[in-house]
């Protein structure tokens, strides 16, 4: 049986082949795997000389035919030479980059006589099921053990592989085709990781360790089982054998692979029981070993092989020590996992690498659009996006969505609710955030909001001699992050768990303070120890949220004012210490509509039940807008920090007559009065066939006797906006000049401009063309105090 690639090289060089296709193996693909209208398209793993794939191109399908050997390559073109609709491509499907595979997927992936030569059989077929279009089929066909001589047992399956074969999909339907087994399998369905437990043992109490093992791809070694579950290399300890010992004697053992008693790292003890028998297992990560795998115990297991971190989620039944064990080197990785204390041991492991070539591939494109967005300008910040591994701090999602360079974050932890709490960030925000630092080589920085990834791109950054305290008040995250840097980290991040808000321990702030801070969650409030632990000139870059839109604002420090340089449109995670802030809400119409008053005090509200049924007054602004410059994101931050009595008003429920106009779970900028509400909505103006050929209007709508006032003010706002701020190119609008000021400065202490009181912060904004006299405010009685919150 060939195992290696210069075998199948020497066999298809020297004019050899395998079976020819068979007239009944044409007859079942024709009845089990027809070419759908409109035609279709297929991939022929280890299509060999390309018999196979030129049958399915005569049938009609778009075939991908796909050999890791280049002399099975040459020979299928030159004896296919004449078939139109194939792509010959040389392809190793376990190791290579799969990028020149169909982005859209496949109706049909055929393996004929090729699965038993596969190694990570398990991954293997999963990431082929990733690749089926809806209603596709993975059709196997292969020897059997029951229809192959002895001594060529060896390229054929036993009905025990063959079960396992068809253990994740929700249909296999298997033919006889003159003695190979052809098997379609439909609907891969990812079986739910659960961890289980073996049957009860005899023994009083139970010591043993477990290995975790990953190859040059950052996959992790696990064995399928006799007892029907996914285990790691590893047992019980022997006499007065240490724990990382035994876990080397068990890798060896079970798996052939051999390592390094230096190389095992013991890094977490757990403590659980079995059946009600104590537990304490050892789990050691090991970071070098050298061998073939193989499989030394057939009677123990079925095989061994590599999985990738974020398929664990779906492999079925995995012995609980093993998934708790591979929780404590990704945590995160497994949900669901049974009760166990874990006591985590500062052991000095080195970072393990490993990863494959298709993340390589994936790391570049994300930075070409981050370059191209023009987020990254600076030759070092592009090279930490190259450099930094983003993927390995986002083990539970696959590839594409680790380095999608787009506006999505990689969400990692939520709470009880289902509210996202901890995420790796858009990679385009995370590189312009870190350019506003202005950073230097050497600096020193702080980062509040831990995960990992943000503090190594800021400590490649900064170089050898830079430093990244990063701080988090969730142990799990802290725990997480610390894993994540131990396992591909440089060594210049140090990870704390506090209240960030605090700022970082006294013992890890530089003298003068940190060259820069960096804040990675939504901050309704600035902290004073954000201020007072920046070095006199340095950079603080936080998402502020001011009147409930959130900008990463780049400020500076002089003495005691912060003074904004930059502003990003931006959202982020809500932060959860100290600062965290209950924003007060009022429900309207029987909780259909919501008025959020995000400054923190919320006005009162009687009487807007019933303005709100009653007439609408409406005030266009003459203010339009097109498809090209419809982003009105300064807009919203100028009458929220310009307009007395500012709040925002939030549909949740669908339009209705001459109510609201606000699409349902969408709010718009509004302003209270007296029994009294107005607010701002868009209304089409100009239709046409195209986008460019559409046109809106601002469009305020106010209820209740003073509505007439309010709309007038809240329309003279958005006229004001039209004429000093805003730009034909979405982004340049223009931004105010903004300083923060300790909380309590005396307003005669303050520069001119519109305050924004926070607790800890006074804000004023200067924005262009206020000199110009607006519309005093709405008279009104004195505002009472609304406790509600959320």
């Amino acid at each position: 049986m060939y195992t290696a690639r210069e075998e199948w090289e020497q066999h298809y060089g020297e004019g050899k082949g395998w079976r020819l296709l068979g007239e009944r193996e044409q007859q079942l693909l024709a009845v089990h795997a027809p070419v759908p209208e409109g035609g279709g398209r297929a991939l022929d793993v280890g299509c060999g000389t390309g018999e196979l794939a030129a049958h399915l191109a005569g049938a009609g399908y778009t075939v991908d035919a796909v050999d890791l050997t280049d002399s099975a390559i040459a020979r299928a073109r030159d004896e296919h030479a004449d078939v139109d609709g194939v792509r010959w491509l040389q392809l190793d499907i376990e190791r290579d980059d799969p990028a020149p595979l169909h982005e859209e997927g496949y109706d049909l992936i055929t393996m004929r006589l090729v699965y038993p030569f596969v190694g990570d059989r398990g991954r293997v077929v999963h990431g082929l099921g990733e690749r089926l279009r809806d209603g596709g089929a993975l059709v196997v066909i292969t020897p059997t053990v029951e229809n192959t001589p002895a001594e060529r047992r060896g390229i054929a399956l036993d009905e025990d592989e063959i079960t396992l074969l068809g253990a994740g999909w929700k249909t296999v339907e298997r033919a006889d085709a003159d003695g190979l087994a052809f098997l379609v399998l439909r609907g891969p369905c990812h079986l739910d990781t659960r961890a289980v437990e073996k049957r009860p043992t005899t023994g009083h109490a139970l010591t043993g360790a477990l290995a975790v093992v990953t190859d040059d791809a950052g996959r992790v070694l696990l064995g399928r089982s006799r007892r029907g579950m996914l285990e790691l290399p590893g047992g019980k300890t022997t006499g007065p054998e240490d724990f990382a010992s035994a876990a080397v004697r068990e890798l060896a053992e079970e798996t052939g692979l051999i390592a390094e008693p230096a190389d095992a790292h013991v890094v977490t003890m757990l403590v659980d029981d079995s059946h009600g028998v104590p537990r304490l297992t050892a789990v050691v990560r090991i970071t070098a070993w050298t061998g073939t795998l193989a499989n030394p115990e057939p009677k123990l297991f079925d095989r061994w092989e590599f999985y990738d971190l974020h398929a664990l989620v779906c492999v079925g039944d995995v012995f609980a020590p093993a998934a708790l064990a591979l929780d404590a080197v990704w945590p995160g990785i497994l949900p669901g996992l049974p009760p166990a204390t874990s006591y985590l041991i500062a052991a000095d492991q080195p970072p393990v690498p490993g990863e494959p070539a298709e993340a390589v591939r994936l790391r570049a494109s994300m930075t070409q659009m981050v370059i191209d967005g023009g987020w990254a300008p600076s030759e070092r910040v592009r090279d930490a996006l190259r450099t930094v591994p983003r993927h390995r701090f986002a083990p539970e999602v696959n590839l594409a969505a680790a380095y999608d360079g787009g506006d999505r974050a990689v969400i990692t932890r939520y709470d009880e609710d289902g509210t996202a709490i901890s995420s790796v960030s858009a990679a385009w925000l995370q590189a312009d955030m870190i350019e506003h630092l202005g950073l230097k080589p050497g600096a020193v920085v702080f980062e509040a909001g831990s995960g990992g990834y943000n503090a190594e791109l800021i400590a490649h950054v900064t170089g050898p001699g830079g430093r990244v305290v990063t701080v988090d008040i969730d142990p799990w995250v802290v725990r997480r992050t610390r894993r994540f840097l131990t396992e591909a980290g440089s060594g210049r991040v140090t990870a704390v768990e506090a209240d960030a808000a605090l700022g970082a321990p006294s013992t890890l702030v530089p003298r003068g303070g940190f060259d820069a801070s960096m804040i990675t969650y939504n901050c309704w409030d600035i902290a004073p120890a954000w201020r007072e632990q920046l070095a006199e000139g340095g950079r603080l870059v936080l998402p502020l949220e001011m009147g409930g839109y959130t900008r990463a604002v780049t400020f500076e420090r002089h003495g005691e004012v912060l003074r904004a340089r930059h502003f990003t449109y931006c959202g982020f995670v809500r932060d959860q210490g100290q600062q965290a802030r209950s924003i007060p809400v009022v429900p309207l119409l029987d909780g259909g509509l919501i008025l959020r008053f995000e400054h923190g005090t919320a006005a009162e509200t009687r009487g807007l039940e019933e303005a709100l049924r009653g007439p609408r007054h409406e005030v266009a602004t003459g203010i339009t807008m097109g498809t090209t410059n419809s982003y009105f994101g300064s807009l919203q931050l100028y009458a929220a920090t310009t307009l007395p009595g500012f709040c925002r008003l939030a549909s949740h429920q669908e339009p209705k007559e001459g109510v609201t106009g606000i699409a349902k779970d969408r709010d718009a900028p509004a302003i209270v009065g007296d029994a009294s509400l107005a607010y701002l909505v868009h209304v089409q103006t100009t239709d046409g066939d195209s986008l460019q050929g559409k046109a809106w209007e601002w469009v305020v709508h106010a209820f209740g006797e003073q509505g007439p006032e309010l709309a007038e003010r809240l329309a003279a706002t958005v006229r004001a906006w039209d004429r000093h701020i805003r730009a034909d190119d979405n982004g340049q609008h223009a931004d105010p000049v903004l300083t923060v000021h300790p909380a309590g400065t005396p307003d005669d202490a303050l520069p001119a401009g519109d305050v924004l009181d926070k607790e800890h912060c006074r804000l004023v904004f200067r924005w262009p063309g206020r000199d110009v006299v607006l519309p005093g405010p709405v008279e009104r009685p004195e505002a009472a105090v609304v406790a509600e919150g959320v």
